[in-house]
């Protein structure tokens, strides 16, 4: 866990209108701005396994004569992969599908200054997001022998992220403490409340490695050496990585 710790002491300042405060507070600001106070800022990270990952699987298909025709490609595929994709989630364990970016337009080419219309091209994107992690390898390359077209995203993500900050700022929070103590110790003072405590939690998603599924799939179906709907020999392992949480502390204690 890397730590970073900064302290400081300095004279505490308030603003507050003397007009507003009833009779004798004035006394209480003199003396509250005149105490002293330590200020500690601590960072913390750790490192925690994803739990959940989101595949986009994209299936684009086009037609030279007709936008029917480029559709009626699409849904057929489409409804295989997404039938395979909905047999292989668990909805039970927070897993679900859904379509997204959905289109279909005309594709056009230019030469000598003229528009000359090309194909009919529709691209249709499932949305698979699941906790078995495991299965991803088998879920991208089945895909794919499916007739999906492309992997646009592959995402790693932590379900039980709030639960991860909480502690882990609860840890952080304890050791800014103790490092204030140290710090008021040292210079002959103490610790007697907060002056005020600031927090941030942040989560640095990873988004795994599934290029060379995506490529090398493509390329052997592309060059005919894989039949439709054949697996390939040996799957492309995915690393899913580490999500790497961060916590920072900005306290201020007072002294006496």
């Amino acid at each position: 866990m890397k730590k970073i710790i900064i302290a400081s002491f300095c004279a505490a300042l308030l603003t507050v209108p003397f007009a507003s405060l009833p009779a004798g507070a004035i006394n209480n600001v003199d003396e509250a701005s005149k105490r002293g106070y330590v200020s500690v800022s601590y960072t913390a990270e750790k490192e925690v396994a994803p739990d959940t990952v989101e595949i986009s699987v994209a299936v684009r298909t086009d037609d030279k004569k007709s936008m029917q025709e480029a559709s009626r490609k699409n849904k057929e595929i489409s409804d295989k992969v997404y039938a395979y994709l909905k047999s292989m989630i668990n909805p039970a364990n927070g897993d679900y599908i859904k379509t997204s970016n959905y289109s279909a337009s005309p594709s056009y080419n230019y030469s000598s200054g003229k528009r000359y219309l090309d194909k009919y091209v529709v691209s249709n994107n499932i949305i698979v997001h699941t906790k078995s992690i495991d299965k991803i390898s088998t879920l991208i390359d089945k895909s794919i022998t499916l007739g999906a077209t492309d992997i646009d995203s592959l995402n790693f993500s932590l379900s039980e992220k709030d639960a991860q900050c909480a502690e882990l700022l609860s840890n952080a929070t304890k050791q800014a403490r103790k490092r204030a103590e140290i710090v008021a110790a040292a210079s002959g003072s103490a610790i007697t409340g907060i002056k005020n405590i600031e927090t941030s939690c942040s989560v640095n998603r990873s988004g795994g490695n599934f290029n060379y599924a995506r490529n090398s799939l493509m390329m052997a179906k592309a060059s005919g050496a894989m039949e439709d709907g054949a697996m390939p020999e040996a799957a492309p392992n995915i690393e899913a990585g580490v999500i790497r949480i961060y916590s920072n502390i900005n306290a201020k204690f007072y002294l006496k």
